[in-house]
């Protein structure tokens, strides 16, 4: 079934609208309560299907400062959406689900590392392959091409959001589920950014697991939070993803094939990024600025618009337009004295002749492209064309004849 017409920024759909509704009357007749959007209670929560072995679970594997960083990050980012997001019920449900979930993956995971035995040498692992780029860049469509190569591995979405691997059936089917309750939310929400249960997905989940703030600035205001986290060392947030990506490798047998990540606040912590994995390959893709705005603010403004009834846009095109200064100062300088290989891919380059394109990028990569991939990658290509995603142009050039 097509998706109602999105006819402006902040279009909610129906379900969502009802079920905020439906929340607000429940806690003003008190038939439900609030959700309590505060670190101890979200934590008794989510612990305490754990008992007594929550605190061995949420050290399992982690440096102290590891442990004593997400709990901060936890107690800082409750404060930013108690003071500033100025969420509707539904968004105050849906950010108390979210976190609650985060924290019970986080102890599930310490949990599960405990009962492994897992390589400690980065080295052992294959070097990552990079897509570095903006939201809305093409960093997409690079990262389902390269994904698309036998040759290479990339994380799926229903490990993304389930961080502990598992039975793949099962797996699948609740991600499934997750994805088909989202659509029933946010009826566009394919369009913007297509995922399916079984399929390639960037590593976003696992940084929001470890309370990163990429995802959360995106659906919520919470400036004090984004300032505050883009300052911090983000070296224990990239220490739980190497934890995540090693078990994940190692539960499907792919140590030794390349993992294609992408993520957009990679741009931001590249400098770590390459410290971490110091022989990747990096894919750089580009984009008109005004382009990549346009289409981020469309992203984030459907975002914002489920959960607070204050959404500003611009706010919102404020923000992206400085988070993409700041990644691109942040990538130069991360790149300025690194020597490993890099490739660019721009956005009107892939429009126009996306075979030769990646021909190239593989050359400039040192890898070998092969019949396989190539016959792979165009599979890929013929699906996107009839995919959802097209429809998201249409919405852009709606919204400019709005202005």
């Amino acid at each position: 079934m097509a998706p109602p017409v999105r006819d402006h920024l902040f279009a909610r759909g129906k379900l969502a609208t009802r079920a905020n509704a439906f929340l607000g009357h429940a806690w003003e007749k008190g038939w439900l309560p609030p959700p309590v959007l505060e670190p101890d209670a979200l934590w008794a929560v989510a612990a305490k299907p754990f008992g007594e072995d929550a605190s061995a679970a949420e050290q399992s594997g982690r440096a102290p400062h590891e442990v004593v960083d997400f709990r901060e990050r936890l107690e800082r980012l409750l404060d930013a959406v108690r003071r500033e997001a100025r969420l509707n019920p539904l968004g105050q449900a849906m950010a108390y689900g979210q976190l609650v979930r985060v924290i019970r993956n986080r102890l599930s995971f310490g949990q599960y590392w405990a009962s492994k035995s897992f390589p400690r040498d980065v080295e052992l692992m294959a070097p990552p392959i990079l897509i570095i780029g903006h939201m809305r860049s093409g960093t997409t469509r690079v990262h389902h091409l390269f994904a698309a190569d036998p040759a290479h591995s990339h994380t799926r979405y229903c490990d993304a959001w389930r961080p502990v691997p598992g039975n793949l059936t099962m797996r699948r089917l609740k991600g499934s589920l997750d994805l088909m309750m989202l659509e029933a939310l946010n009826p566009w929400l394919q369009s913007i950014h297509p995922m399916q249960s079984g399929g390639v997905e960037e590593e976003l989940a696992w940084l929001a697991g470890a309370l990163n703030h990429s995802i959360y600035e995106s659906q919520w205001r919470i400036p004090s939070y984004s300032a505050w986290s883009e300052a911090r060392d983000p070296n224990p947030i990239y220490s739980e993803l190497d934890r995540l990506l090693t078990a994940d490798a190692v539960h499907r047998g792919l140590v030794m094939k390349p993992r294609v990540m992408k993520a957009p606040q990679f741009s931001e912590d590249l400098a770590t990024l390459l410290e971490q994995f110091p022989h990747a390959k990096v894919v750089l893709t580009e984009r008109d600025r005004e382009a990549v705005v346009k289409s981020a603010v469309s992203l984030a403004a459907n975002q914002f618009a489920i959960q607070t009834d204050h959404a500003d846009l611009d706010e919102i095109e404020a923000l992206w337009r400085h988070k993409i200064a700041l990644r691109e100062q942040r990538v130069a300088s991360a790149l300025a004295n690194w020597d490993g290989a890099v490739t660019r891919l721009s956005f009107d380059e892939l429009n126009a002749d996306w075979e030769s394109a990646i021909e190239r990028a593989y050359r400039e990569l040192g890898l070998t492209l092969t019949p396989v991939a190539r016959a792979t990658m165009r599979k890929v290509m013929a699906r996107s064309a009839k995919g959802s995603h097209t429809q998201h142009s249409v919405q852009l050039d709606r919204f400019a004849k709005q202005t």
